[in-house]
């Protein structure tokens, strides 16, 4: 990591936008993403307790990409229509490595809904995260392509290459470095990981102008 080009990204944020996320224009972008909606809503669908329902699961994660600002237009219709013919067998493979995911093996429950999406040629890295990364804001990673990309060269993350086709040795190095560059800035920035994403993106932006 390059630990100088983030000192900088910080220091230029912080002087556009004192007092980093609590800034007004920081917290209307925030609501515009109906940042705690969305959290709250994942948490509520997929506690431990509601895998017992895999039709629900299915409904649930359906549901939240549907309502994601993450998720592209294009990729929400994709993966709506795929849904649409989902099978019984089907909701039950995604609801299971969606548990592993978030409750058990993570490893394996990635690799389970890698193999479900990709049958419709939709194991893309922003329906695969959008939904742990609602569930658990403040430790896992929304892998947006252009911005992982541009993350991994910019700030010189050691050890990572950026791959189109997800896969979770990727995915666990990713959020490894966003935790750890996240520990290195002002508490203010560090309001959940999808919003550090996004202020890496626009320091990112803002050093190419």
């Amino acid at each position: 990591m390059n630990m100088d080009k983030l000192k900088e990204a910080q220091a230029r944020f912080m002087l556009q936008y004192p007092g980093g996320f609590s800034h007004p224009e920081m917290l209307a972008i925030a609501k515009k993403h109906k940042v705690e909606k969305m959290n709250r809503m994942a948490q509520d669908s997929f506690g431990i307790e509601q895998f017992a329902d895999p039709d629900k699961i299915a409904r649930s994660f359906c549901e939240i990409i549907k309502q994601s600002s993450l998720v592209s237009v294009f990729e929400k219709v994709r993966f709506r229509e795929a849904a649409e013919t989902f099978t019984t067998h089907q909701n039950e493979r995604l609801a299971q490595g969606l548990r592993e995911f978030l409750h058990g093996g993570q490893e394996a429950g990635f690799q389970q809904l890698v193999e479900l999406l990709d049958e419709y040629k939709l194991a893309k890295w922003p329906l695969l995260t959008v939904c742990p990364t609602y569930f658990r804001p403040d430790y896992e990673a929304f892998v947006k392509p252009t911005t992982a990309k541009r993350v991994v060269e910019y700030f010189e993350l050691q050890g990572l290459k950026y791959s189109s086709k997800p896969n979770f040795a990727f995915y666990k190095a990713y959020r490894e470095h966003i935790n750890l560059m996240k520990q290195q800035i002002d508490i203010s920035l560090q309001d959940g990981n999808a919003a550090f994403c996004g202020f890496l993106m626009m320091a990112i932006e803002d050093a190419e102008a």
